[in-house]
């Protein structure tokens, strides 16, 4: 506490109770600190207004602008009746747009007397829309008076030609947190610096003191570039020092080397495969054997395209530790994955899976599977396989993790799917073996390289990016429901025709249709003119009842959703997998994993209503076996929107990197890096994740520098207290990929 006090000083003691009450429940901000990294989102220059053309429905805007005319109307009203009720309309403008601002009953007389045309201002609201036309109801305003004008104090607390807007709440408007923010700023001077000087130097970086106070108080645009540039640098270069940290102290840890045996279970099982590995297969598969080699453990992430063949270098992973004595682990997110996984895991081995039984191959091993819905006689069956070391491999969920599980020589853990995922799960499973175990992670959705670097940062990567061959090119079309309702009965037809050919098709849909009706899963939120947003996303029981009974009728439809007891959602799958259903009526439950090479079409209702990499997981379903794939995106959204841009862009294009790279310039990282830290709020205010590629590249080179030269820090205690911060705030979730 005090090494920095200035900064760690509580806000309700600088600010008053109600002002800090507001700043902690609706910003997470409870420190001096914290308010200082609290940075303006934009700046308005006082002689340059905002576009008005361009203001976001729903949102809660700040604008500077200047009155055009404004008018008192009295009406009747129920509260009213004799004529006394009144409404206030100001009309402004910045030259690009106008936009209508309303006060009613009680709350004209302040705005009546000091909104008078030509005077300037800066508004705060929600933007609604009223008779077509955009209008701010109530919103707060604070005037801007000339320097010679009695306001001299709200020119001080606006001193400069840029305005700061800060991200702000209906609560508490932008120039209540500039305001906050002046009082704070002289605690500015005591900010420690994390980065070590030579670094500062050598990048011409300015100090963090005068970047925070040239970031909430600039004279010029060069002073917010010079601030930014240097925030940038401190959030992508402590964050790449906690995982330099993290990766040094993996590599310090033992782990037995792990090779595989010349004629063993591995060369067997290669032996038996109808095709050969990819080149791509090959490359990645030495990076693994690799690893598994030395004597520290192995942390790898693979990225591989849906179907690019993952679960076969997993596996041969996997038997090359068998072969080596040890046991492997995977670990699927879900019951039906496990399943799955290990149906397809024993399919592959043939003889090769049946260590200890008749018939089975003389290298052969036991494969065991162990799920939380078992059977108490097969859970005891498969926990004693484990623990003995007859069973080499095993497949299951987080019940594997659980303190009865024990493993006889535990070598290797595959986890699919790594954001479902907490490092304390990883952490679990590697405490089950004698020494900690290697570690493969597998991930289907595409992460832009500096996404890998930013929340993978501990892990090294491969990347297969090859389709391997026999696998068949997926065509997806955007289908406007509501502008051209001929092309969704067209898309029933073309189900129909699947069928007719002896395939399958799924149709997936946002909800399950058992809900109440809670606003929390009613998708995300659109502008109030769109009819889309009125009725509630499509349900699977809904959806399939209708084609039952109506453009699917005569053909066997089922459901499969997450509320459904595991047992039946087996059942379902297996009709699925064996062909005896014809068609899928799904909730995402199927975007992972799921395999049925006989499914050649699907179709997304409310594809909008889905992310992109969510839509690229679900398509990579189809087209798995030799027959082309279809994916038809329904939506009811009109042409212009947002939403149907980024339908266009997952129909235009199969590469999931570039969908990933489109998703993230869209949606900003927030999201993104949100979903890989179990939701904990992003610690990068000022990176870009995409924009500042060779920020975060350099500053992994340097931090990996830094730590490796002194990995205790003992030479830098500014950087060791942004640490300490970091990884408290974030209880360590930010690196924890939940």
């Amino acid at each position: 506490m005090d090494l920095v006090p200035a900064l760690e000083e509580p806000l309700k003691k600088v600010l008053g109770p109600a002002t800090a009450k507001v700043m902690a429940e609706h910003l997470g901000l409870h420190t001096v600190g914290d308010l200082l990294h609290h940075y303006p989102r934009r700046y308005e220059e006082r002689g340059q207004l905002t576009h008005l053309a361009d203001l976001p429905m729903d949102e809660h805007v700040t604008v500077v602008a200047m009155v055009a005319d404004a008018r008192l109307h009295s009406f009747a009203s129920s509260k009213a009746p004799r004529g006394k009720g009144q409404r206030l309309e100001v009309t402004i403008t910045d030259g690009s747009g106008r936009l209508q601002l309303v006060f009613f009953g009680n709350g004209v007389h302040k705005p009546h007397k000091e909104l008078l045309p030509g005077t300037r201002a800066m508004f705060a609201g929600k933007v609604s829309v009223f008779n077509r036309r955009l209008q701010l109801a109530h919103p707060a305003y604070e005037l801007l008076r000339g320097a010679d004008d009695e306001g001299a104090e709200t020119v001080e607390t606006w001193a400069g030609a840029l305005i700061p807007i800060y991200p702000a709440t209906a609560k508490l408007e932008s120039w209540k947190i500039g305001k906050a923010v002046q009082t704070v700023l002289p605690s500015a001077q005591e900010a420690i610096d994390p980065l070590p000087d030579t670094l500062r130097a050598g990048r011409g970086l300015v100090s963090l003191p005068e970047a925070l106070l040239k970031i909430h108080r600039p004279h010029t645009k060069a002073d917010i570039a010079g601030a930014r540039d240097r925030l940038k640098w401190d959030e992508a270069f402590v964050l790449q020092v906690a995982l330099a940290r993290r990766r040094h102290a993996d590599a310090q840890l033992p782990a037995v080397a792990r090779k595989p045996k010349p004629d063993g279970l591995l060369t067997s099982f290669d032996d038996r495969l109808p095709f050969t590995l990819t080149e791509g297969q090959q490359k990645v598969s030495r990076e693994i054997f690799d690893d598994l080699a030395t004597e520290h453990p192995m942390h790898r992430l693979l990225q591989g395209e849906v179907g690019s063949g993952k679960t076969l270098v997993a596996l041969r992973a996997m038997l090359a530790v068998v072969d080596a004595g040890g046991q492997a682990a995977m670990l699927a997110p879900t019951e039906v994955l496990a399943q799955q996984h290990h149906r397809s895991i024993v399919e592959m081995m043939g003889e090769l899976a049946e260590g200890g039984m008749l018939g089975g191959a003389e290298q052969a091993t036991k494969v065991v599977l162990l799920t939380g819905s078992m059977g108490a006689a097969a859970r005891r069956q498969a926990l004693l396989d484990l623990v003995t070391g007859e069973a080499g491999l095993v497949i299951g969920t987080h019940a594997l993790i659980e303190d009865k599980v024990q493993f006889h020589d535990l070598g290797l853990v595959v986890v699919d799917e790594q954001h479902r995922f907490g490092v304390e799960q990883r952490d679990a499973l590697r405490g089950k073996g004698k020494q900690p175990p290697h570690l493969l992670v597998m991930t289907a959705t595409p992460i832009p390289r500096t996404v890998a670097m930013t929340v993978f940062g501990d892990l090294e990567t491969s990347v297969l990016d090859q389709l391997p061959a026999g696998r068949s090119p997926i065509a997806s079309h955007v289908v406007p429901a509501a502008d051209k309702p001929h092309f969704l009965a067209r898309t029933w037809e073309r189900v129909r025709e699947e069928v007719g050919k002896g395939h399958q098709a799924y149709v997936v849909c946002p909800r399950i249709g058992d809900e109440e009706d809670d606003p929390k899963k009613a998708g995300r939120k659109k502008s109030p003119e769109d009819e889309a947003e009125k009725r509630p996303p499509l349900a699977v029981l809904d959806v399939a009842e209708q084609l039952a009974k109506g453009p699917l009728q005569g053909l066997g439809v089922e459901v499969l959703h997450g509320r459904m007891p595991p047992d039946d959602k087996d059942a379902v799958m297996r009709r699925f997998a064996a062909g005896e259903t014809d068609v899928l009526v799904a909730t995402t439950v199927i975007e992972v994993g799921v395999n049925v090479p006989n499914a050649t079409a699907m179709v997304i209702m409310d594809a909008d209503r889905f992310g992109v990499s969510q839509l690229h997981q679900l398509r990579g379903r189809v087209g798995r076996g030799s027959a082309p794939g279809l994916c038809l995106l329904v939506t009811e959204m009109p042409e212009a929107s947002a939403a149907r841009q980024r339908l266009n862009a997952v129909a235009a294009t199969l590469d999931g990197f570039e969908l990933s790279r489109i998703d993230l310039e869209q949606r900003r990282e927030g999201d993104v890096l949100g979903q890989a830290q179990s939701g904990a709020r992003t610690s990068l205010r000022m990176l870009a994740v995409i924009e500042d590629e060779e920020i975060i590249a350099e500053a992994r080179e340097e931090a990996a520098a830094v730590v490796a030269a002194d990995p205790e820090l003992t030479a830098l205690p500014g950087l060791r207290t942004a640490l300490d911060a970091l990884l408290d705030e974030e209880r360590e979730q930010y690196l924890e990929k939940g």
